[in-house]
């Protein structure tokens, strides 16, 4: 294959790495391994199509294998934690709730069942901390017990 041909290739698969697929940071091992195969290919010419052929694949599976989780990492980063669910949340209850009882509260604009899974009651006006979800029903504790 033609230097050019290599190169066109490279850059195709790094523009389509960056601009249209989402192939997980692996075109870009391979675009560039066939970019570093053109210009072996345009300086060392000429150059037999298997040498270019093994030079291409070890130089992409090599990259890939080495660079690409740490690459990958880093340009992604963490994501930052994110609540899923309403667990963890706080709610304020219009109604008393003793322990075990539920009733009917507003939270994150849609009305729940709210169960009481402390040991103490909750007062009207006082707030709960959504300690975790079953259904549609949110097991509460006084805000003071939740810890």
């Amino acid at each position: 294959m033609s230097w050019w041909g290599w190169v066109i290739g490279g850059a195709v698969l790094l523009g389509a790495e960056l601009a249209f697929v989402d192939a997980q940071f692996y075109l870009v091992f391979i675009g560039s391994a066939a970019l570093v195969v053109g210009l072996i290919t345009g300086i060392f010419s000429p150059v037999s199509e298997w040498v270019q052929w093994s030079i291409f694949a070890v130089l992409a599976i090599v990259s890939m294998v080495t660079f690409r989780s740490r690459i990958y990492d880093r340009l992604r980063g963490h994501p930052p934690n994110v609540r899923t669910g309403p667990a963890g949340g706080v709610l304020t209850l219009a109604v008393a709730l003793a322990p075990g009882e539920t009733c009917q509260a507003e939270h994150g604009g849609t009305y729940w069942t709210v169960r009481n899974d402390g040991s103490a009651p909750i007062a009207p006006g006082g707030r709960a901390r959504i300690v975790s979800v079953q259904g549609l029903t949110l097991a509460v504790r006084p805000e003071s017990q939740a810890g």
